[in-house]
């Protein structure tokens, strides 16, 4: 593992990607001076939260690993990237079955959540993801209240697009002098593969629609066949069909919609 500022200053790594990509310029601007040899890195030894990280990673590794049954390889392994040699990686691990990145966070426990750890971490993940090759990442993540979760995201094409322009005009500004601006685009909300099985007996909001749900179940599926069966008893040559209260239109493109007649209507048909 390279971890000194001055080989540092090389390559763009997982952990400035998020901030390339993020949207503090005084951050952005820090970063970039550091990459220029113009400032020295944060002194990050006395953040308790960061340290926990660090002293955590080995723990988070071997929950990981008791709870799954998969294997952790290339612990701190450093990647370049093939063409992009100012892209590297250097990685929490990686899954031996699958080759997928791993990566092992510890987060506070007040309003966590799976899918605000996923968004905080996307461009790590998808950056690591795009330098090694690998389709998918996994993040671990142990809080301080004594909770594990992980999660399994894949790769991203279109944000690893924005991210790999993000970071290229990054570079750019390192090596010719000119302080960076925000990229100034959202990136696409992450996609998240579920892997949790929530029990919602404590929502009051789940537990109205549920009833509603399985109280209007049988009327749904009634609908749907009674649309079906109207359907095929429409002619061909109809463009349009009523009776009984219900009126069928057909669509240039052969498309059949149904709609329900006011009362007078329904009443003038049957005089």
């Amino acid at each position: 593992m390279i971890s000194d500022s001055k080989n540092r200053r090389t390559f763009i790594g997982g952990s400035d990607a998020r901030i390339i990509l993020g949207q503090d310029e005084a951050t952005l601007v820090r970063l970039w001076r550091e990459k220029r040899g113009e400032a020295e890195p944060d002194d990050l030894s006395g953040e308790l939260v960061v340290q926990l990280g660090t002293v955590t990673e080995p723990l988070n590794r071997q929950w990981y690993e008791k709870n799954t049954g998969q294997v952790v390889t290339d612990v701190q392994r450093q990647v370049f990237h093939p063409v992009h040699r100012w892209m590297a990686a250097t990685l929490d691990g990686r899954i031996e079955a699958s080759d997928a990145v791993f990566e092992a966070k510890f987060m506070l426990p007040w309003n966590f959540s799976a899918e605000g750890a996923a968004e905080k971490h996307m461009a790590q993940l998808q950056h690591n993801m795009w330098v090694t090759a690998s389709r998918t990442a996994v993040l671990s993540v142990i809080t301080g209240g004594g909770k594990w979760t992980e999660m399994t995201i894949p790769a991203d094409p279109l944000y690893q697009h924005l991210l790999l322009t993000a970071e290229r005009k990054f570079w750019r500004c390192v090596q010719s002098g000119e302080p960076p601006h925000l990229f100034g685009i959202e990136p696409p909300r992450p996609r998240i593969e579920a892997v949790r099985t929530i029990d919602m007996s404590g929502s009051n909001a789940w537990a109205e629609f549920a009833n509603l749900y399985r109280l209007t179940r049988s009327a749904a599926l009634d609908h749907d066949r009674a649309k079906s069966e109207l359907k095929a008893l429409v002619p061909e040559e109809a463009r349009e069909v009523s009776g009984h209260g219900v009126r069928a239109k057909r669509s240039k493109s052969g498309a059949i919609s149904f709609e329900v007649l006011q009362e007078d209507s329904h009443a003038a048909l049957q005089r």
